[in-house]
């Protein structure tokens, strides 16, 4: 038997499936389960949560607002859906920003980031935080995922015999720039205004690469500032890492599935010649440091067990 009791509420989903997975191969922890009666049943779910160590909800939004007011206290939860990510009470969970570790270790409501708002915040947040970048200052960002991130629907969608071709190609959503990532975007860097931003979907499973253009001179920057700044804030990490100055690249591409599988994120830092403007870009997969891994990276710090236990570096 093991030493947490812990509770995957909407386990089914691609998320809670890829956590109840990585949960099952580590014997500290005996899993809750409901009957699938009970499972429609907010109460019946309420219970079983009250009951455990930690609960992850994998539900969606309202789902997972409905039932945190039926919950103890004390019970620790990590919501993985959009509720509560800027909720007041709530901690954001990625450790690796100035004081978030600290804070999940006695955290009792943990809001697991968004797949495309990590890959945004990772490199703005401390960018902002050290005054290198105004709070008022517009950005702009493009954000590549694998259709995992669009769940077991959209997974169906690709992975079916195709006559539409239109899944071919990537395609751009969200044009109406109103994508529910936005506010813990704006929120979490600290900026007055959410970047303009526009995800993309495309034809591979799972990895995700998030670009940030920057006006070098606008900011009043110079590239190597920003590589630097960004190499000291996440040095020392073990899942975040920063390339130095225009290397990392293969050969000059980047494949956004090329962390796949994996747990950790890698920032690059790459600038044009005479040095006026720069891309920042994430790469991480959309299932791992952007949802699942995620999850359990908190989930260790929350338990007091070793952050990086469960997950593939």
């Amino acid at each position: 038997m093991g030493n947490y009791k812990i509770f995957v509420d909407g386990s089914s989903g691609t998320t809670g499936l890829r956590i109840a997975d990585r949960l099952a191969e580590r014997p500290e922890f005996t899993i809750l389960h409901i009957s699938e009666a009970d499972r429609k049943d907010v109460h019946a779910r309420a219970a079983v949560i009250n009951e455990s160590d930690l609960s992850f909800l994998c539900l969606p939004d309202d789902a997972a607002r409905e039932v945190v007011p039926l919950l103890r206290p004390d019970v620790r939860v990590l919501d993985t859906s959009t509720a509560h990510r800027t909720a007041p009470g709530w901690t954001y969970g990625l450790p690796e920003l100035h004081g978030t570790r600290e804070a999940l270790h006695t955290a009792t409501r943990v809001a697991v980031p968004g797949c495309h708002a990590t890959g945004f915040i990772a490199p703005v947040a401390p960018l902002v935080e050290l005054g290198l970048v105004t709070k008022t200052a517009l950005l702009h960002c493009t954000s590549l995922t694998g259709y995992s991130g669009g769940g077991k629907k959209m997974i169906a969608q690709y992975e079916a015999e195709r006559t539409d071709h239109a899944l071919d190609a990537p395609r751009p959503y969200g044009l109406a720039l109103h994508h529910k990532h936005l506010p813990e975007m704006a929120a979490i860097t600290g900026l007055t205004t959410p970047p303009t931003f526009v995800p993309v979907v495309a034809d591979y499973y799972a990895g995700m690469e998030t670009m940030i253009p920057l006006d070098l001179p606008a900011l009043g920057l110079t590239a190597q500032q920003v590589a630097d700044a960004l190499a000291e804030y996440y040095a020392d990490q073990k899942m975040i890492t920063v390339h130095p100055l225009n290397e990392g690249t293969d050969g000059g591409f980047l494949a956004a599935n090329k962390l796949a599988g994996l747990d950790r994120l890698e920032i690059f830092c790459l600038a044009n010649p005479d040095g006026t403007q720069m891309e920042l870009i994430s790469l991480f997969d959309n299932l791992g440091k952007g949802s699942s891994g995620a999850a359990v990276q908190c989930m260790n710090l929350m338990l007091g067990l070793d952050e990086t236990a469960g997950l593939a570096l």
